[in-house]
């Protein structure tokens, strides 16, 4: 099996768990590293590639955690820019539940993937809850409108679509059991 790479808008993850997001609350550093180490174990136990984008506040830069690799973007450009930017080289399968980022992660395209349904997979890989309370449907972002489509759908309308499709199989890749 190939790897897979993960860019991560970092922030915004945090934000959208609890448990990250308490860690926050201490410091941005804890929050920060609390999210590499989740990351770092899912890396370990699926051999996929992760890049974790921040807001640098201007510093720029990267760091390493692990398996994970973290990037700060600089005063010239905003974490979601990278992100994009990112999507366009590497592709892979972005996260984030930024509209804006989704979407320039599928015009790049790369798989679009909310942060929820990321944490909710991690979640079950770690045994917290079950693997098949997954919904594969929950996994891009459905509010924004096609505007490409004209006329009525065709094809099964039990299926899901090609890009619903793509992020359930990128999301399936981190069914893992981490070793303790």
């Amino acid at each position: 099996m190939t790897s897979m790479h993960w860019l991560i808008d970092g922030y915004n993850l945090i934000r959208r768990s609890p448990e990250l997001s308490s860690r926050e609350r201490e410091s941005l550093e804890a929050g920060r590293r609390a999210l590499c180490e989740l990351l770092s174990r899912a890396a370990r136990a699926g051999h996929d590639e992760f890049t974790v984008v921040f807001d640098g506040a201007g510093r720029g830069g990267t760091a390493g955690f692990g398996s994970v690799h973290v990037v700060f973007s600089s005063a010239r450009e905003d974490a979601d820019r990278v992100l994009a930017r990112l999507a366009a080289v590497r592709g892979g399968a972005v996260v984030s539940s930024d509209r804006e980022v989704l979407r320039a992660a599928r015009q790049a395209g790369a798989i679009a993937i909310t942060a929820d349904a990321f944490l909710a997979r991690i979640e079950a890989g770690l045994g917290m809850v079950p693997a098949d309370a997954i919904d594969g449907k929950e996994a891009t972002d459905r509010d924004e409108p096609d505007t490409a489509r004209s006329g009525p759908k065709k094809g099964n309308p039990r299926r899901l679509g090609k890009k619903a499709r793509a992020a359930a199989r990128a999301l399936g890749r981190l069914s893992y059991r981490p070793h303790r």
